[in-house]
């Protein structure tokens, strides 16, 4: 195993068990704050596609982006003391994260003819703001939905098996570029693998929340299997948005936080798009099984 590689499966590891522990153990204010603490640091790395390098440069972006996460926990009813939030105003802000990120795989389509267009300043802002405030509603409602974090870990763990099958049969069997104008190292074939994990875990996890917490309708069944194919979906079109944004920028990686993976914002663009959809197909299928 290579260094790089070995470096980056370990930091996987960590972080894996990182999340695993404060997703679980954290009560849900305080998992609400420690979402909004990552929405925070990856708003920081976002704020070099504005152009924006040093501190004091990228500081009223990310107080922006503060601010508005603290407005949006009074309008959802995030406190200590709530044992949940208004769900119907998730569903709002998840439907229109769900609407910015199909947008954005018009925008991919365009690129690189529109990367003027995709390069103004305001622009970006405007998306990296559509990205984070949903994906930060829709995590928080998941842990107040179901405070065990079942299906927060579902999420991440379904978003991570895209990430691990498709760079591993992408590295071994790749060799249709799915878009060589945006991120060259991506096949078509790291797609398939990326999705035929994804599809397997998001079976197993159905299976076991139909034996184990609730029993499910035959149409609750055949939605929630076939989320996989929009969480990988939506997964590949998150990955590219931030590799189109690094593009314009001429950077590699948004970050060097996490070793042999780059910045947080490589970790999480997929799990961002992929929040709303999943979040909104729980809330129309099996959220009046659970707590409301």
């Amino acid at each position: 195993m290579s260094s790089s590689l070995q470096a980056r499966v370990i930091t996987a590891l960590i972080l894996m068990a990182v999340l695993v522990f404060i997703s679980t153990q954290f009560s849900a204010f305080s998992f609400a704050l420690f979402v909004a603490f990552v929405v925070l640091l990856a708003a920081w790395e976002w704020a070099a596609f504005l152009g924006l390098r040093s501190f004091v440069e990228r500081l009223p972006y990310i107080f922006t982006i503060g601010s508005m996460l603290v407005m949006l926990a009074l309008f959802l009813g995030v406190t200590p003391g709530a044992d949940s939030i208004d769900s119907s105003r998730v569903a709002i802000l998840c439907a229109l994260g769900f609407l910015f990120w199909s947008f954005t795989f018009l925008v991919l389509r365009g690129y690189p003819e529109n990367a003027e267009a995709v390069g103004n300043r305001s622009r970006i802002a405007f998306m990296g703001m559509c990205a984070f405030l949903p994906t930060w509603a829709g995590m928080v409602y998941l842990k107040y939905l179901m405070p065990e974090a079942y299906l927060v870990l579902a999420l991440i763990i379904m978003v991570a098996a895209v990430d691990v099958g498709a760079f591993f049969v992408g590295s071994f069997f790749g060799h249709t570029k799915l878009s060589s104008k945006i991120s060259p190292n991506k096949s078509w074939e790291g797609v398939w693998g990326g999705l035929a994990t994804c599809l397997l875990l998001g079976l197993l996890f159905t299976w076991l929340y139909h034996r184990l917490i609730f029993q499910l309708e035959a149409w609750q069944l055949l939605i929630l299997s076939l989320l996989s194919i929009c969480v990988s979906f939506y997964g590949v079109v998150g990955d590219l948005v931030e590799s189109m944004l690094k593009r314009n920028c001429d950077v590699k990686d948004s970050g060097a936080i996490l070793p042999g993976h780059g910045g947080l914002l490589d970790r999480v663009d997929s799990l961002m798009a992929v929040t709303p959809i999943f979040v909104l197909t729980i809330m129309f299928t099996i959220a009046g099984f659970g707590q409301s």
